[in-house]
């Protein structure tokens, strides 16, 4: 059944469906104006997620029902343009949650002059078919041994909620993070990106080292030099520790030469010296594009134990679609190259043979001043995901991977651009995006 009132955090992630029932994307956040005096926030209407990443403004307006589990508009005509956030709104869910507010309701004296904060606002219609905020769910500070009270209040209650009380720092991000658990690396990094920049460094402060690594790794170029830019030093050499070292290579390579050696002094050796081997080399070769940790393995080892090596969850696929076997040590730069060993030849063999008697040694390893071209010459050739980097003392120095390769390849701001629609959306276009009066 339809309503006239939900708490916003509810719409998070339901679809939009158009009046025959198509889908049209899914609500990411509701847009919200405060109002001079006491008038209640009037809710201008919903940040749509497209298909296709975009995401556009959709007016209260068109909303004709709220149910659980989607949204109904009255018209499958909707503007495609890009949501652009105007002066004066607020969005709900990422910028009015978490801020600090007073409450004076004399039915809870216990949150006279005291700090609390936003968990979630109540929208509801009007019987002018207006939507406005009614109610204000708010919660205190953790206490020991217990859970935080949430108390819903008439918005009329609560002060401290303006633009500029949103704009101060200090703010919680507990709903912004909730959002993101179980999120793929490179999906947060797509909604870190659409967040205004004061609660998207908030966020990423926020993170653990390992959270924070994956996501800049997803980033575009530009937004990861001027994310590490706003951590402290020693803080932004944690989180190069955590990445990829092909990766942490590339962000310091967009950096001053004197602000990159800063850096690297201050990481562990161990996770520096692989960096500094990759920074030697030109990015756009073979040396610059592999990883230094690929799966190396020695003779001796099973096959069983190689597949216990491949199921590492923290490898990609490409990486787990090949083992190279070495001489000692199996550190790279390793010991002498012998060649590797297919995921599907390991699949086929007994789990207690040796991967040094099934070892292919006729694949062409590449070198490491290989161009990037030469290097997509050799993935179409012998049809790989993933091939060896071997100097000329036949020491295997790392792995190029097909991501690696396609990193390169595409435009610098490809990570900017939206991703094509996987099927045509019953979406149309209009020409305007106007905003409730």
């Amino acid at each position: 059944m339809a309503t006239t009132r939900v708490y916003v955090a509810r719409l998070a992630g339901l679809t939009v469906l158009g009046p025959d029932g198509e889908s049209i994307g899914r609500v990411r956040d509701v847009v919200v104006a405060v109002r001079f005096g006491r008038q209640p926030p009037r809710v201008h209407g919903l940040v749509v997620e497209l298909p296709t990443r975009r995401r556009i403004f959709v007016p209260m307006l068109r909303v004709t029902a709220i149910e659980p589990g989607m949204v109904t508009l009255n018209t499958g005509t909707v503007s495609l343009r890009r949501f652009a956030q105007r002066a004066g709104e607020l969005l709900a869910l990422a910028q009015i949650v978490d801020t600090r507010v007073r409450v004076a309701d004399p039915d809870l004296p216990d949150l006279a002059e005291v700090d609390v904060f936003v968990a979630d606002l109540g929208i509801e219609q009007t019987r002018t078919r207006d939507w406005v905020v009614g109610r204000v769910a708010v919660r205190g500070h953790r206490r020991i041994g217990r859970r935080r009270t949430v108390h819903v209040v008439d918005w009329s209650a609560v002060s401290g909620l303006t633009p500029a009380a949103v704009g101060r720092p200090g703010q919680q991000v507990t709903a912004l993070l909730a959002q993101f658990e179980g999120l793929r690396a490179a999906d947060v990094a797509n909604r870190l990106r659409e967040l205004p920049e004061k609660r998207r460094l908030e966020v990423a402060l926020a993170l653990d080292d390992e959270r924070l690594a994956d996501v800049v790794q997803e980033l575009p170029d530009d937004d990861q030099v001027d994310l590490l830019g706003h951590l402290e030093v020693r803080r932004a050499a944690d989180v190069l520790e955590a990445m990829d070292p092909d990766d942490a290579a590339d962000l310091l390579g967009e950096l001053p030469e004197s602000e990159a050696e800063s850096l690297l002094a201050l990481m562990d050796p161990e996770e520096s010296e692989p960096v500094r081997r990759l920074l030697a080399h030109s990015p756009d070769t073979a040396g610059g594009l592999m990883t230094p940790k690929p799966i190396v393995l020695g003779p001796s080892t099973t096959v069983a134990e190689a597949l216990a090596r491949v199921r590492d969850p923290d490898l990609t696929p490409a990486l787990a679609s090949m083992v190279f076997v070495v001489r000692p040590p199996t550190a790279t730069p390793t010991g002498s190259y012998l060649g590797c060993v297919h995921i599907q030849q390991l699949l086929r063999e007994p789990p207690a043979h040796l991967v040094g008697g099934i070892v292919d040694t006729d694949l062409a390893a590449l070198s490491p001043e290989l161009p990037l071209s030469a290097v997509t010459r050799y993935f179409a050739t012998y049809n790989l995901v993933c091939g060896p980097v071997v100097d000329a003392e036949n020491h295997l120095l790392g792995a190029v991977s097909v991501d690696d390769v396609l990193d390169h390849l595409l435009p610098e701001d490809w990570r900017e651009e939206e991703t094509p629609p996987l099927a045509q959306t019953e979406a149309r276009p209009i020409d305007t995006d106007r905003r409730l009066g």
